[in-house]
Formats: structure tokens, sequence, C-alpha cells
């Protein structure tokens, strides 16, 4: 019996416009009457997908940053979380830097979650943007969910990290991914996500406990679930390792095609098709 929905949140729920489609908010209620405990689990910072959970009204915790932070969005009740040690932020800064990247902190795990940077280059367009998006959806609250300081080395102490990211052009964060890996080895988990078409390269490192499976098993524990009652969907390669542990898993129409090809995860419609509402109405609803 399905007794947990665990649902992406980029490229599943929503839309292409960065919408909730009406079908899926009502198979998701639908859901809920059931007895579902439905969660996002995203690679989304806890503020960014804050007001998507918010919308939802989620009866469980959201799964963020990658599965590091377990948490409630409407009274911010930490549930669980994961945090980067000081030593290996402060160690990932400085090889970081000698790459040319630009770096994030995402901080403040118990509270809403604060964006910290120290500059961003001029070539780093991507990075411009994705700053001023997030400015923008917090609204009144943009400064003090996306912060600009003199120098991130400086703030460390007084600061607990979730997870770091370094951006840059593609030939020069290639190089630092491999050089991280090689550091850091078993003491973090390193996720590079490489746009060829914008010769951009975004590299995020996270606790070596964190990733969208081990998120999604440690709600299921809470709540004394099996794998088997467990059912996930995703798009994406970091969705993998959430697919691979729920006893059911749904791959997205728009997937990535490695995903699309496995025997063992079941395909539904696009996500400007209702997909997610189509799934939860085949395996849930008996519709």
């Amino acid at each position: 019996m399905l007794k947990l929905l665990a649902l992406d949140l980029d490229g599943t729920l929503l839309n292409s416009s960065g919408e909730i489609p009406k079908k899926n908010l009502e198979a998701i209620r639908q859901a809920e009457k059931r007895g579902v405990l439905v969660t996002i689990a995203t690679g989304r910072r806890f503020r960014d997908a804050r007001p998507v959970a918010l919308q939802l009204k989620l009866n469980a915790p959201l799964i963020s940053h990658n599965g590091a932070l377990l948490k409630y969005a409407h009274n911010l009740e930490t549930v669980a979380a994961s945090l980067v040690p000081q030593e290996i932020v402060r160690e990932i800064l400085r090889v970081g830097r000698e790459f040319g990247g630009d770096a994030l902190l995402s901080c403040d795990p118990h509270g809403k979650g604060i964006l910290l940077y120290d500059r961003v280059s001029d070539k780093n367009i991507p990075l411009q943007k994705y700053i001023a998006w997030s400015k923008r959806l917090h609204g009144d609250e943009a400064e003090e969910a996306v912060h600009h300081v003199e120098n991130l080395e400086d703030v460390l102490e007084k600061t607990e990290t979730v997870h770091v990211s370094f951006s840059g052009t593609c030939a020069p964060m290639s190089a630092l991914e491999r050089v991280l890996q090689d550091e850091l080895k078993n003491s973090a988990t390193i996720l590079t996500t490489v746009y060829p078409h914008l010769d951009f390269t975004l590299i995020d490192v996270l606790p070596p406990d964190a990733s969208k499976g081990i998120g999604v098993e440690k709600l299921a524990l809470l709540n004394k679930f099996s794998a088997e009652n467990v059912m996930a969907i995703g798009d994406n390669f970091n969705d993998l390792e959430m697919l691979e542990y729920a006893g059911t898993s749904i791959v997205m129409g728009n997937a990535s095609p490695e995903l699309l090809e496995r025997d063992d995860f079941y395909t539904t419609l696009s996500n400007d098709e209702n997909g997610v509402a189509l799934a939860i109405e085949k395996f849930i609803l008996g519709a």
C-alpha cells in the first residue's frame, strides 16, 4: 500500500511556466484524502522551494537541498539537517577560487535559509540571473534571503552551511570538479550540472549523506514506512537515487532518455501534460 508520495519540483510537478497545473493539485488533494503523505524532493534550497510547498499546503516536511534538509514549510520546524563541516567549506572556497569560480553558500538551516555570496563575475550571466530571480521571488524579504558579504571566509564562524555552490565556464569548472572529487573523496557529495550551450557549469557540494533518495528514506523511516510504501516521481539524474529507493517509481515523459529506458521505472506524460496527475490517478487513486 502506498503511504508516501515524493515529487520532484522542476520538470515534474511544475509545468514549463513554473506553475502547478490544476489537475496535479487536484490529484494531490485526492491522494491526501486517502491518507497519503505528500512531499516535494528538490535540489532547490529550502527558501526557494517553500512558496510552492506553502501553495500545496503539504502534510509532510519539504525535502530540499537534494535531501540535505527536511523541514516543514509552514512552521519552519527542522526535522533533519545535514551540514557541510566548516573546515570543508573553507577548503572548498580556497580551491574553487583558484579555478575562478563564483561561490554561493546556503546557510541558516533552522530558519528560512540565507544565500550568501561575495562576488559574481561579469561573464557569469546565469548566476546573475539566478540571484535576480531569487530576489524577485522573495520580494520584501529579498535582502534577508540573498545577501552580499565582503568575504565569505570571514562569515564562516557565524554560519551553518547546508551546501556550497561554485559556477563558471565549463573548462575550469570541469577541472575544479576533478580536484574536488580527489580532495574531498567521501567527505562530501558533489553534483555537477553542465549547460554546454551556455558554457556554464554548476557544481554543488553537499554533505556526504545528501541525496534525494536518502532524504525520502529518512522521511519514510520517521513514519515507519518501508520502501514498498513509497512512490516517487522525477525527471532528471538527481532523482535517480529517489527513484531507485521507492517501491513504485515514475519518470516523466520529458525525462532524460537514460531514465526513460529503465525497465524498472514506469513512464507517465510530460510535465506540460499533467503527468503527475495521471500517475497519482493510476497508482494511488486506482482510476
